[in-house]
């Protein structure tokens, strides 16, 4: 089983692969395959395409980034090559608002964490 079939695999937790599949918005066989990593009738190793990689990252809600990697597609371990500049100066905001905001900011606090989340996982 291939990295990325393993996280597949975990991903899917207790749903059956036509449960998954059709979330998805694939085969059922072809998750299977996936997953597997490799092709049982020719024996090929198996790669999804980003396009798949995209479905399977809204039907799971899991990052897209990572699961790219996972594939080969892009390496994320150098945090250097993947900051964004434009996510940093917003992080910068945010403490300074944090800082300076009365204290009555918890519901601020949960929206912002809610983008967050969204962000991470786009």
């Amino acid at each position: 089983m291939s990295d990325i079939g393993e996280v597949l695999k975990k991903l899917r937790g207790k749903m059956s692969l036509r449960e998954a599949s059709e979330k998805i918005g694939i085969s059922h066989t072809y998750l299977d395959t996936i997953e597997k990593g490799f092709d049982k009738r020719s024996g090929k190793q198996i790669n999804p395409s980003p396009e798949t990689l995209k479905l399977i990252s809204k039907a799971y809600n899991y990052s897209y980034k990572k699961l790219l990697n996972l594939a080969g597609y892009i390496d994320i371990t150098n945090n250097e090559e993947n900051e964004d500049p434009e996510f940093e100066e917003f992080i910068k905001d945010v403490r300074r608002w944090y800082k300076e905001a009365p204290k009555d900011r918890e519901e601020d606090l949960q929206r912002l964490r809610r983008i967050f989340e969204a962000y991470k996982n786009d």
